[in-house]
């Protein structure tokens, strides 16, 4: 059977200029020989995007290049329509939903179903009701296809924290995301023995001050690297641009409440060709944060639209979906995975001006989203869009990380792709009072024994996020032993945090 795709087989699908017809051959038949994808399958992704370039000239994919070229040429007004032959590639339009024929999606009532869809719980005793009842509405969603419920769940908005949620591919729900889109961690090793701690606690307490900023609307001047503003998608959408001024005097920053860098101790007990690092111990640096008031402003008006779009029943009201065959929907998908490309950037300002500090480049960085929405496929091969709302990805042979408290340990794991899971981790250890509780039963003096014994030095911070709010994080890492396996632990010993006067409201 032939497999290579011809010159004759991309114009079946459209009127390709010729200029573009070897970049075109070049990718297509590199997805076929090295990606190992069916000759009919590439058809058929190239038969999506020419269908809706703007898409995929936005988003990471295959075909970015190829999209951005045909979305270049629209703009100057010179179409390249998808073919009857090439419309003949494209999936079939998921039921039961039927768009107008302008394309924009009415205001649609809709019921939970009748019952819920079965979905797997790691670690039940250790979550709270609220979260199992949340994750139980989640899963009566019509849209819901597969679920799961991490140890370190808690209550949220809508998805509880530490749930995954896969709906239909065209179906993408804000507050399954989370307000903090694309929170995340990064770990930066370096080949630095730990008791540089000791030897130079000044050093590395001053790099924290100097070289960070916390709290709502915080900003900084100096950049080391600003090239995430250049991507073309901060001019995508007007919700985008009007954000971007703010978003670049945010950029290096972190958040409020669990957001931290901190300095601690890697501890590698074996070789892992993943990890890449041998046995012994080092001196590290982690941080938590995701992508500001970028983030926060995009998952605001994207939530309200999704519940002014799609009407659903008092307790699912904060599930309410944006479909990607819409103009919001694909609005939002752009925002979301820009987000995260910024979201990283602002942790590598971070590391970059650190590790400029100690002029030291790290061995290995490690890092990964814990708010997102992944288009995924399933393990029975139904494509899925997976939100996982304080999970961690942990497909086969991912690299991620699972932080404790600020005086308990943090694991740097390698994931084994559960299907019961999603192919996803807890994102930590979990929270067992809400920040309005902690304020109400802890005493700062508490805080400061716990720190003392513990050996934290802790420079910010206040009672909502102390040690004794958060579980046992080596139960919860007990409960999920079918879905990782620890490489490393991190030790904290030098935490920053925002300072107790600029607390905003967050939900994990």
């Amino acid at each position: 059977m032939e497999t290579t795709i011809t010159r004759e087989d991309l114009l079946s699908l459209g009127p390709i200029p010729e200029n573009l017809h070897a970049s075109f051959l070049r990718v297509a038949n590199g997805l076929v020989t090295r990606a190992g994808y069916p000759k009919e399958k590439v058809m058929g992704l190239l038969a999506q995007m020419l269908r809706n370039p703007k898409k995929f000239a936005y988003s990471k994919n295959k075909v970015t290049n190829l999209a951005q070229a045909i979305y270049e040429l629209t703009k100057q007004g010179i179409a390249v329509p998808l073919s009857e032959t090439g419309a003949a590639f494209l999936p079939a339009e998921p039921a039961p939903y039927v768009l107008p024929a302008d394309g924009k999606q009415a205001e649609s009532s809709y019921d939970l179903r009748e019952e819920a869809l079965a979905y797997t719980i790691f670690g039940k005793e250790h979550i709270e009701a609220g979260a199992l009842a949340q994750m139980q509405t989640a899963a009566s969603l019509p849209v819901s296809v597969a679920g799961a419920l991490m140890p370190d769940a808690h209550q949220g908005y809508g998805l509880p924290i530490g749930g995954v949620l896969a709906t239909e591919p065209h179906a993408i729900i804000p507050y399954a995301v989370g307000v903090d889109i694309a929170c995340r961690m990064c770990l930066s090793v370096f080949d630095i023995r730990p008791d540089y701690i000791k030897r130079e606690p000044h050093l590395l307490k001053r790099a924290l001050v100097e070289q960070t900023k916390f709290g709502m609307g915080g900003e900084i001047r100096d950049k080391f690297d600003e090239s995430v503003m250049d991507l073309p998608e901060w001019t995508a959408t007007k919700v985008i641009r009007d954000l971007k001024d703010k978003a670049y005097r945010q950029l290096g920053t972190s958040g409020t409440g669990n957001h931290f860098v901190e300095w601690g101790i890697v501890d590698v007990a074996e070789a892992d060709e993943l990890l890449n690092l041998p046995p012994g111990t080092y001196l590290a640096l982690l941080s938590h944060s995701g992508s500001r008031g970028f983030g926060g402003s995009v998952a605001n008006y994207y939530s309200k639209l999704a519940m002014q779009k799609t009407r659903l029943p008092k307790q699912a009201a904060h599930l309410a979906w944006l479909d990607l065959h819409t103009e919001e929907g694909q609005e939002y998908w752009i925002a979301m995975n820009l987000a995260g490309e910024y979201a990283s950037a602002n942790h590598h300002e971070i590391h970059n001006k650190i590790a400029k500090v100690l002029r030291e480049k790290p061995l290995v960085m490690v890092e990964n989203h814990h708010n997102f929405a992944w288009q995924e496929t399933l393990a029975d091969g139904r494509e899925v869009m997976v939100h996982r709302k304080g999970a961690t990805p942990a497909g086969p042979d991912v690299l991620g990380i699972i932080p404790g408290s600020m005086t308990a340990p943090g694991y740097v794991v390698r994931g084994l792709g559960h299907a019961g899971a999603i192919n996803s981790a807890s994102h930590g250890a979990g929270r067992l009072m809400s920040r309005t509780q902690a304020f109400s039963r802890i005493t700062q003096s508490q805080v400061n024994k716990v720190l003392e014994e513990a050996g934290i030095q802790l420079i910010g911070g206040d009672l909502d996020e102390a040690p004794m709010v958060y579980k046992d994080i080596k139960t919860v890492i007990g409960a999920q032993q079918e879905l990782v396996k620890v490489l490393a632990t991190f030790t904290p010993k030098i935490v920053r945090m925002a300072d107790a006067n600029r607390k905003e409201g967050r939900e994990d």
